[in-house]
């Protein structure tokens, strides 16, 4: 039997500041940002399936995610859109397909939204 399952418990972003990447991730995706930090530079963002674990130890600007890793995702793509640009989020790409579009973080890592 294979010790190794078949899950993802969480994803990695590296983070320049990870307070500041707290709250910014926190405040755009709807929750507290009370959570513990970890070893003076890991966040985990308590999300609905595999968790996103802000990392300011393994952040370089050669780390920064040039293609989007995962997708957040969305029922409403032209809310979600129209709630990014209301939150001043670097938009990359407009809605595509009408189904997703890009954005950055304040670091420059490239992220989804699809629906």
């Amino acid at each position: 039997m294979n010790p190794i399952s078949n899950k993802i418990n969480g994803v990695f972003i590296p983070v320049s500041d990870i307070e500041n990447a707290r709250d910014w991730y926190s405040d755009i995706l709807g929750l507290p940002a009370t959570g513990e930090l970890f070893f003076g530079h890991i966040y985990v963002l308590p999300m609905e399936g595999p968790d996103i674990v802000l990392d300011s130890k393994i952040y370089s600007p050669e780390n920064v995610y040039t293609v989007p890793a995962f997708q957040f995702h969305t029922d409403d793509i032209d809310k979600a859109y129209a709630f990014m640009k209301m939150k001043n989020v670097e938009l990359v790409t407009g809605i595509e397909n009408g189904h997703w579009f890009n954005f950055k973080d304040p670091d420059g890592n490239l992220l989804m939204v699809c629906k």
